[in-house]
């Protein structure tokens, strides 16, 4: 069995807000990530109003390079079926 078999799966979740902020502070932080998430992805549609201690979520994964790293849901992937995530330490992306 892979020591990276972890990688394959979620390490947690976080509510949209939550995830909006991490994007958000990757793309401040790191020069050009703006223009590469708007250039590969499409935006999330709008979920819709939550329902009563259920907000929405989305998954988080551990950054396969860097281990400190969290992966951070920011679109759609336009070429492929996958979610477009960037990672907050090092402001990579990658498709999950």
């Amino acid at each position: 069995m892979s020591s990276n078999i972890a990688q394959s799966y979620p390490y947690t979740t976080e509510t949209d807000a939550q995830r909006a902020a991490a994007v958000a502070a990757a793309v401040a932080k790191f020069d050009g990530l703006r223009d590469k998430i708007a250039a590969e992805s499409d935006p999330l549609p709008d979920p819709g109003p939550a329902e009563p201690g259920k907000p929405h979520l989305s998954w988080v994964f551990v950054c396969p390079r860097h281990v400190e790293g969290r992966l951070h849901v920011a679109g759609y992937a336009r070429e492929r079926k996958a979610l477009y995530t960037v990672c907050d330490a090092e402001g990579e992306t990658y498709l999950r």
